[in-house]
């Protein structure tokens, strides 16, 4: 089996000896290192152990010899685009940031600055959290099974403002969501 526990460290930026030390309980840089390289046996407990450290689900963590996974092959430079030294698997950044439920809003009509066949990937957080939405493109949910979608343009303790994108749209109001959705990441067929 082979694993992606290398893929995924270096693209959360983390070092052997910071995942190591995250585990539950703590364990050593160089067994993390042989977990990667497959010089030891990754188990059901090891899996669960180093996704809780790494704050992904432990499937996450192997892939089959029968798919291949999406590869990062090169970068774009002010000298254009160069090959890397080690290709790498391209990890989504949508299933590594967190363990916050995930939404997609589909764009079916051209909105603002969206397109037609765009999938908007949003990040759900609680409303407390509203200030880090400031000047973001939200989904709010209404009463009645209804949503506001725009840039989130101002609190006022139980009240939202959010402003639709498109031109002469008006501003909505909504009291009390339970939960805002943030934009994380456009996916954008050519």
């Amino acid at each position: 089996m082979i694993n992606r526990i290398r893929d995924i460290r270096k693209s959360k930026g983390l070092t052997l000896a910071e995942v190591a030390e995250r585990c539950d309980p703590p364990t050593t840089a160089q067994t993390i290192g042989r977990l990667e390289t497959g010089m030891r046996n990754l188990s059901l407990v090891w899996m669960n152990r180093i996704a809780e450290a790494l704050n992904i689900e432990p499937d996450m963590l192997v892939k089959g010899d029968q798919a291949p996974h999406p590869q990062f092959v090169a970068k774009l430079t002010d000298k254009g685009a160069e090959p890397l030294n080690n290709p790498h698997d391209a990890i989504l950044p949508t299933q590594l940031d967190s363990k916050l439920p995930l939404i997609c809003v589909d764009i079916e009509v051209p909105q603002g600055e969206y397109r037609s066949g765009d999938q908007l990937w949003m990040r759900q957080l609680a409303p407390e959290d509203a200030p880090k939405c400031i000047n973001r493109d939200v989904l709010v949910p209404r009463k009645g099974g209804r949503f506001a979608f725009g840039r989130l343009i101002d609190r006022k303790g139980q009240l939202v403002g959010i402003l639709p994108p498109g031109a002469g749209q008006r501003q909505i109001v909504v009291d009390n969501p339970a939960w805002f959705a943030v934009a994380e990441m456009l996916v954008r067929k050519l």
